[in-house]
């Protein structure tokens, strides 16, 4: 899978590599990470054999390798609307200027940028606007549309907002999203054997299941690619709800209390327990062979804020299907021209 055989790529506010992982999947090279939280940077090294760069607002543009993609999982947490023209300007003081300012200079073919949910609706779709306007200024089409990983080949519910800016001379006036896989999924199937999890299990006095509980399957046989409530712990507060294993796991999250915090909790193979570090892993899209931290809280964190590979795979393979999609790189003819080829 080497359609992108030639195409450089690189990744800002990196993580633990979810955008490496679909990119170079498809054979793409990154050429330059930046990530600022020490314990990712130290799995970024592990994994792909490249230390992420420290701060990115400090990283001159011209010091950036030329590039074909630039992705980013960008931080929103520093937006303020304060001009009145919802562009270029009104980003100054944020992360996202940092991307505008290092696409505006290499002028990369293609854009990925991933953000949650509320973003789209943060300051009644300003925030979007602005974003949306700062990257067509420095002469990129956006599109942008929110996937949940749920429709993706994992059991978790996770919404995101993905959009995608096109430089303009690639003309790309129409980009459709995918929609879905095709394949259903269940939390189980995603779960490690029970010799692997006694220290997940969750023993207190205050569990509530609920009684006959019956789970209906669609007419294709799947059960429902949601999370399925069963039961709480205490009052069934935040961090204290159970789910059940035929369903989807609830998003995972960086922070947050409860006996489930940042996993939730299962009823698993009769056992009520939060989910494993390598479980996380893999709801979110990455291989067994991925080596993960040594602590739990912090591949929870570092899992909770990170990307799912399964939706961004799916993006780049309908990035593949553009009409009349000319060059990212001078050596691919056209990416077009692999959708129905991957072998290529």
């Amino acid at each position: 899978m080497k359609v992108l055989k030639y195409v450089k790529f690189i990744d800002l506010f990196a993580g633990i590599g979810g955008f490496h992982q679909a990119l170079s999947y498809y054979g793409a090279k990154c050429v330059f990470a930046s990530e600022w939280d020490k314990h990712c940077q130290g799995i970024y090294l592990k994994n792909y054999g490249i230390l992420p760069e420290g701060d990115i607002t400090i990283i001159p543009e011209n010091e950036i390798p030329s590039h074909d993609i630039l992705c980013a999982g960008f931080p929103c947490q520093a937006f303020s609307i304060s001009g009145k023209q919802l562009g270029f300007n009104d980003t100054r003081g944020t992360l996202f200027f940092d991307i505008v300012r290092i696409a505006q200079y290499h002028q990369p073919s293609l854009l990925i940028l991933e953000n949650v949910k509320n973003f789209a609706r943060h300051d009644e779709g300003k925030t979007l606007k602005v974003v949306e306007n700062s990257l067509n200024e420095i002469g990129y089409d956006v599109f942008y549309k929110v996937l949940n990983a749920s429709n993706f080949g994992v059991p978790q519910k996770r919404e995101r907002i993905y959009i995608l800016g096109f430089r303009k001379d690639l003309n790309v006036k129409k980009f459709i999203f995918p929609h879905s896989y095709s394949k259903a999924t269940s939390l189980i199937d995603f779960c490690l054997d029970d010799s692997e999890i006694k220290d997940f299990i969750i023993n207190r006095s205050d569990i509530k299941i609920k009684n006959n509980l019956e789970i209906n399957r669609d007419i294709f046989g799947n059960y429902p690619q949601k999370p399925i409530r069963i039961g709480m712990i205490n009052k069934g507060g935040q961090g204290e709800r159970i789910y059940h294993q035929f369903g989807h796991a609830i998003t995972l999250s960086a922070y947050g209390g409860g006996a489930g915090a940042k996993t939730g909790i299962y009823l698993i193979n009769g056992k009520i327990r939060k989910l494993a570090s390598r479980e996380c892993a893999r709801i979110m899209g990455f291989p067994d062979d991925f080596v993960i931290s040594d602590s739990k809280n912090i591949a929870y964190k570092q899992f909770g804020n990170s990307v799912v590979v399964n939706v961004l795979k799916s993006i780049v393979e309908k990035i593949f299907a553009v009409d009349n999609l000319v060059t990212f790189h001078p050596k691919v003819v056209s990416l077009s021209s692999f959708a129905g080829d991957k072998s290529k």
